[in-house]
């Protein structure tokens, strides 16, 4: 059944290339032939979690490419597959500029992610990884006339990027230490490597996935990727891209148990993101910034989860989570076009103004909040009982996260269904003026990402639950008391935060997401800056004296050859002659050589034509 999977993957892979080279000549039926492919892909994706299918090819020497649908990926994928489908529903009905453009590297982007999520090897994983970052990178600054939406892309391009060497680094200690076999580095067999080469493939693959899931240190980035497309970031931030940094480390979790250290590095890291990712959301001003901020506290619940050993809550919450947040994503979007603003301040009412739209909104804030019985309030109760057996600090610190989580959640919904200030100005004077509505076709997906984000969390609960655990070899399971005093606390918290109309005292720096771009720069671009213009300075001064040092010595070795000058002359001269008269006796007429250079700048054209393609993303 290995032809399921080359359909799960050929089909976006073929269908997005063909768009994106086709370009402005496939701009009336792309949208279309999107939505159509996604469906397939949505059916193949759900047939493959039931089915199983396996797949190897010969790939790179001493390694395989291989692709498998396990327990753990035959969840994942219609979740990813699903979400995928109502993003680009969304986005052919919100008509996106340039849509072949568009949906042709979102169709790309979708391939590599499906690839991630079955890879069986490092190198196929390697593949997939660097496709899907140069896809995000191209998706972020799709605008590519404005120059801050492509520096937004790029440094959300260069932070993964430098993440991303942990891969390389586990790909080096795997091969290094010998182990390879028909499978070579195969992602299951990690944690049998030896001593010193299995600390460092953990450490690499812990990096690589901190830096895609949009952890700290990393977290950054995730602030600029909100420069692209709303419909962009409902789904690189929701079941895609940053969710890929989770899933790798729950794809591995046995190599982080077996070093021990990278187990806890990865708890710990995901709390200290919940936690001050929970404080720079509270602080935002801006929704999407909001969200962005969220993305990254609610990964660290995974992230801890894989450190944890919860690899059933943890694959929980990342199918919750993909549901919430591409729901708010796509909601937020709606917002922009019907309003032309994504400022909080400016959506206070919003929910009054289009009901349907914030009753969408409501449902998947208070699944983020934690709000019984909505999805993220077992899913991360789950990951939180995990914890608590694994260390009470970190059950503290994760219980926190939750109760910010509830307080920036709250935060957002408060605003929307808040009347506009008097004294302030409406946020509809631009509607009233004849900005876009929010259309029954945009309110399809989110309303069907809505219901998504109200019932996944069964996952965890119930009979659904014991299958999940059972699969995956969860060992965790909250009390019906810890449920309940979970979902008080949430409450407790909405309720406060509704009273003082959503107004937090936000942590100082925030709202700059704490300098962390500005740290790096400061910390890594601008020593890299200062050594590249060192060498070049080097370069410049250095090796060019000692290139005309030793040219000066040529031409003294060659003054030996003056005597020959007169002889060489006059064969010159004789040479030239009969150049001359052949040239005269020549059939070549200033019409050929005209013609052959008009035709050799046409053909420069074309080319330099051709050549500015590849530069607009």
């Amino acid at each position: 059944m290995s032809w399921l999977l080359i359909l799960l993957i050929g089909l976006p892979a073929a269908a997005g290339a063909a768009l994106a080279l086709a370009g402005a000549k496939a701009d009336r039926f792309a949208a279309v032939l999107s939505v159509v492919v996604s469906a397939l892909v949505l059916g193949t994706a759900s047939a493959a979690a039931a089915l199983r299918p396996s797949l190897a090819a010969p790939f790179l020497a001493g390694s395989e490419f291989g692709l498998s649908v396990d327990a753990l990926s035959g969840m994942l994928l219609p979740a990813v597959a699903g979400v995928a489908f109502l993003v680009l529903l969304y986005a052919a009905a919100s008509g996106i500029g340039t849509p072949a453009r568009f949906h042709g590297l979102m169709l790309i982007f979708i391939a590599s992610v499906l690839v991630t999520v079955t890879a069986t090897t490092l190198s196929t994983l390697l593949f997939a990884w660097e496709i899907m970052g140069a896809a995000s990178y191209t998706l972020i600054g799709f605008h590519w006339k404005e120059s801050r939406r492509v520096s937004s892309g790029l440094t959300a391009f260069v932070a993964t990027r430098t993440a991303d060497l942990g891969l390389y680094l586990a790909a080096g200690a795997a091969m290094a230490s010998g182990a390879k076999s028909g499978d070579a580095m195969p992602l299951a067999g990690l944690d049998s490597l030896p001593g010193p080469w299995r600390d460092i493939a953990a450490a690499g693959i812990l990096g690589a996935a901190l830096g895609k899931a949009a952890q700290l240190p990393f977290s950054f980035w995730l602030s600029r990727a909100m420069d692209g497309p709303s419909a962009v970031s409902a789904l690189l931030h929701s079941a895609a891209m940053v969710a890929m940094g989770g899933y790798l480390l729950l794809r591995v979790q046995p190599l982080l148990a077996a070093t021990g250290w990278a187990a806890d590095a990865a708890a710990w890291a995901g709390a200290a993101t919940a936690v001050i990712l929970g404080f720079i959301a509270i602080g935002q001003q801006d929704l999407k910034q909001l969200l962005a901020a969220s993305t990254a506290a609610q990964l660290g619940f995974v992230v801890m989860a894989a450190g944890v050993g919860d690899t059933a809550g943890g694959v929980a919450h990342l199918m919750a989570h993909a549901a919430t947040k591409s729901a708010l994503f796509l909601a937020a979007g709606a917002w922009l076009a019907a309003l032309g603003t994504k400022k909080l301040a400016d959506l206070r009412g919003a929910g009054r103004r289009w009901p349907l739209l914030g009753g969408a909104f409501t449902v998947a804030v208070f699944s983020l909040a934690g709000i019984p019985p909505l999805a993220l309030w077992a899913t991360k109760d789950n990951i939180l009982t995990a914890a608590r057996e694994h260390s009470f600090p970190l059950y503290i610190a994760g219980l926190a996260g939750a109760v910010l989580a509830a307080a920036y959640a709250a935060k957002a919904v408060a605003l929307i269904w808040r009347s506009v200030l008097p004294g302030t100005a409406s946020a509809y004077d631009a509607e009233e003026t004849g900005s876009r509505k929010v259309t029954p076709w945009q309110m399809v997906p989110i309303g069907v990402l809505a219901v998504g984000a109200a019932v996944s969390g069964l996952l965890v609960l119930g009979v659904t639950g014991d299958a999940v655990r059972g699969v995956l070899g969860s060992r965790a399971e909250s009390s019906l008391l810890e449920l309940a005093a979970s979902g008080l606390l949430a409450v407790a918290v909405l309720v406060v935060v509704w009273v003082r109309c959503g107004n937090l005292p936000p942590l100082p720096g925030a709202l700059a997401w704490l300098h962390m771009e500005r740290a790096a720069h400061i910390v890594l671009v601008r020593p890299v800056l200062a050594a590249a213009s060192s060498l070049a300075r080097f370069d410049d001064v250095v090796l060019s004296r000692g290139v005309e040092r030793a040219a000066e010595k040529v031409l003294q070795g060659a003054g030996g050859l003056n005597r020959a000058d007169g002889a060489l002359d006059h064969g010159t001269d004789a040479a030239a002659a009969a150049t001359s008269r052949l040239a005269g006796r020549s059939a070549i007429s200033d019409h050929t050589i005209d013609g052959a250079v008009d035709s050799l700048a046409r053909s420069a054209r074309r080319a330099g034509a051709a050549a500015r393609r590849p530069q607009t993303g």
